[in-house]
Parts: C-alpha cells; structure tokens; sequence
C-alpha cells in the first residue's frame, strides 16, 4: 500500500557511481546498478537518511512522496537473502559508459587458447573482471566478495613483462596511480571495499620511485578506517622492470 512519507530519492545526473552510499544503508535499499545508486526497492527505504552524508556529489536527498510503506519485516528477509548468497546480483544493462559496466570473464583454458584468433597474445589474459580502475569499482561488485585483491600502480603492468601470469592470475586487480589521482578519495573507496566484501588477501605492486609508496599508506589507512585487520604483501618494480622487492 502506498501512503505519503519521506523516502530517498536520488538524482542520476549528480551520481557517478562511486557506491559510498551502499554500505551506509543498513537496510540495503540502495545498489550500483548501471554505474548509478539506485533504490532497489520502495519498502526498503525507511526514510531517515543515514546515507546522506556519505555521497561526495550531493545526489542523494530525502523528498516526501506517495510511496510504498516501509516494511522492516521485508528488509530483514532481504537481508537474509543476500547474506546467504540467495540474492541474485541485478543485471548489467548493456548501456552507459562502457567504462562503467561492470563485467566478470571467464579465464580459458589451454585447449581453448589453441584455438584462438591470432589476434590474441599466445599467453592469453588473465583478467576476469571489468572495470578495474580504482575510481570506477563500486564496493559491492560482485567480484570482489572474498576476493585475493590485487592492487596495482598504473605503470607496472607496463613495466613488467610478466605481470599477467606472474601476478595477476587468480587475483581481482584495482588499478590506479596515487600521484595523480585524489588520495583521500582512494581512502574512502578502498575502506568502503574493505567494509562491505570479505577480501581474503591484499597484494600491491608498486614502483621503485618515492611518489608510488604513497599507495601503501593510503592502503594502511583504509584498513585503519575499517577496522580490518589485512596484512598487505608489497610487490615494488624496478623502471627496468625487475621485481626488487616481494613481501610484507
């Protein structure tokens, strides 16, 4: 039944994806669907507006309208749902920024890459997932639930020839540069992931120049925020493309 109260209602031109807003609902009544928040559904939505203050653009904000009621019977089956793996993640719609649509890849096997265009590297990718900027990865994709994360500056798959089969293989990479990019906003983004899925291991690779350990203390103060307690193993690369240093 419909009856006139204040709900969330969200403004897509000012949302860009970042997913803060997810975790701050207790009630799950917000996903990143399509690269935007949107409310999953009316009778999820209480109304209080405790994820107001985690959106960074202002898209969020509560309006008075006729909706459905909230039904806190409802949120706790939903809840149970998801927790136990029963809740079907929603589907990506084939529209947007291809950047921002989020894809999981199946890795093929030796028998099948015999059989590849030659197009394709002989080695074969070892991605399984899409996107995998930083900045573009809501904390809830489906990938990334208790995920060996691999955490990359942006110049080390370039610089190491070997990344795809020495590093990347079995591990859900998030790629990024901590000079150019916003530190504060890779703070909230890695302790937002480390609160809302289970990573089981973090490894970051990183370069030998002074401006990419940077990524280390974001990663520790993320971890910090969250109250997570995840050792990180440290993979630093030489400009020649040596692996100089592989541990804690």
């Amino acid at each position: 039944m419909k009856i006139m109260r204040k709900i969330i209602e969200i403004d897509e031109e000012l949302c860009d994806g970042c997913g803060q807003c997810v975790p701050a609902c207790a009630e799950g009544a917000i996903e990143i669907i399509d690269g935007k928040a949107r409310l999953v559904a009316e009778k999820y939505c209480d109304g209080l507006g405790a994820c107001l203050g985690d959106c960074p653009t202002g898209a969020l904000k509560i309006v008075e309208r006729e909706a459905e009621d909230f039904d806190e019977e409802a949120v706790e089956e939903y809840l149970a749902s998801r927790k136990s793996g029963l809740q079907e993640p929603e589907p990506v719609m084939a529209c947007g920024c291809p950047s921002q649509l989020m894809e999981q890849f199946t890795i093929t096997s030796p028998c099948s890459e015999a059989n590849r265009p030659a197009i394709h590297s002989d080695a074969g990718s070892e991605l399984s997932h899409w996107p995998i900027q930083i900045r573009l990865v809501p904390p809830t994709a489906p990938f990334l639930k208790n995920a060996d994360l691999l955490i990359v500056a942006d110049c080390t798959p370039v610089a190491y020839p070997e990344f795809h089969r020495n590093l990347l293989k079995d591990r859900v990479v998030l790629m990024g540069c901590p000079k150019f990019d916003d530190a504060e906003d890779y703070i909230r983004r890695f302790r937002d992931i480390f609160t809302a899925a289970d990573i089981k291991s973090i490894t970051a690779v990183i370069m030998e120049v002074p401006c990419c350990s940077s990524m280390m203390t974001i990663l520790k103060k993320a971890l910090e925020e969250a109250g997570r307690d995840i050792s990180i193993k440290t993979v630093a690369i030489s400009t020649r493309g040596d692996i100089i240093k592989n541990g804690t």
